[in-house]
């Protein structure tokens, strides 16, 4: 069963007269199938127009859908074989951060992101997706390990930001991003990143320093969320919808910045409407920015990661 937003009210409140109609048509006598093909044509007009004319405020709760599918759902759909390898070698291990080798049709990649959870336990093993020190040290490991073995490395991106905890702090949070955003940028194999959620601050971009990087069409990414934002310019939470505007968050309007190089189509209604036919939208873009890259030579692949973010801001 979907969970609706609050923008999406009125839908809800047309799904539902459906299901009653239904249920009707099943109890009783009456024949209501005419009445519930027009309601569900209405319906999917609805649903179309309103995601077609997303505030950047909406695409925010839209990438932060409970039931949006996360790392390990995309990984289940568009990847096989996947193996995941833990622990940074340092510390310990970060759930927060999943990665390890897979297959992406018969190309083999080094598969690394962000898992956010899909419920209250596994959110909080998960730690809703907020990498600490050990978790972007276990993604530098294996983007070394990537390179070693030749292996493309794909990252699908999905974090509010980084853990801000104490603890995190002490065992070197920041110079932690700072070498996995190093790690990216070094990388002598094909790397490319999609945001598939919320790309938050630098949490995000440790892991999407790549050549080439995506976002799916409803995600987001940004410096700092909007609330957050928010806070800092209003003193109060309550302007995010204008934060989300003014800080241009959305897939579209980094792609018109040029921030990113590519929007993957989700379902009408967002990809936690069928998550299957993301998954495929996504593993067809990614395999065909591997195969682009693969023509490249390691030196011009370096280049395009070093002047994609020289080049951000410069107007």
């Amino acid at each position: 069963m979907v969970s609706y937003l609050e923008f999406e009210k009125p839908l809800a409140a047309l799904e539902a007269r459906i299901s009653e109609l239904r249920t009707t048509a099943v109890d009783g006598e009456l024949d209501l199938a005419s009445e519930v093909a027009r309601l569900e044509k209405k319906s999917a007009n609805l649903l179309a127009s309103t995601y077609a004319a997303l505030t950047p405020w909406q695409k925010t709760q839209v990438a932060r859908h409970p039931m949006r599918p996360h790392f390990l759902d995309l990984v289940g759909l568009a990847f096989t074989d996947f193996e995941p390898l833990g622990g940074d070698r340092y510390f310990g291990e970060d759930e927060a951060i999943i990665g390890g080798f897979a297959r992406l049709g018969e190309r083999r990649v080094m598969l690394i992101g962000h898992e956010k959870g899909n419920d209250t336990q596994s959110r909080l093993r998960h730690n809703f997706g907020m990498g600490k020190p050990e978790g972007y040290r276990k993604a530098i490991r294996l983007m070394e390990l990537a390179g070693r073995f030749g292996v493309p490395v794909v990252t699908l991106v999905d974090t509010s930001g980084a853990f801000p905890g104490v603890e995190a702090e002490e065992r070197g949070q920041a110079e932690a991003i700072a070498r996995s955003i190093e790690a990216c940028l070094d990388l002598p194999v094909p790397m490319v990143a999609v945001i598939v959620g919320e790309g938050g601050s630098g949490g995000a971009v440790a892991l999407a320093s790549a050549e080439k990087v995506l976002m799916f069409e409803h995600a987001v990414y940004s410096v700092i969320s909007p609330e957050g934002a928010s806070s800092i310019l209003w003193r109060t939470a309550e302007k995010a919808p204008d934060a989300a505007e003014a800080m241009k968050v959305t897939a579209q309007d980094l792609l018109r910045l040029k921030v990113i190089d590519r929007i993957v189509a989700e379902p009408v209604g967002g990809a936690h409407r069928n998550p299957a036919a993301a998954a495929a939208a996504l593993g067809k873009a990614i395999g065909e920015e591997l195969d682009g890259l693969a023509k490249l030579a390691a030196a011009s692949r370096t280049t395009m990661r070093e002047e994609r973010y020289l080049r951000i801001g410069r107007g």
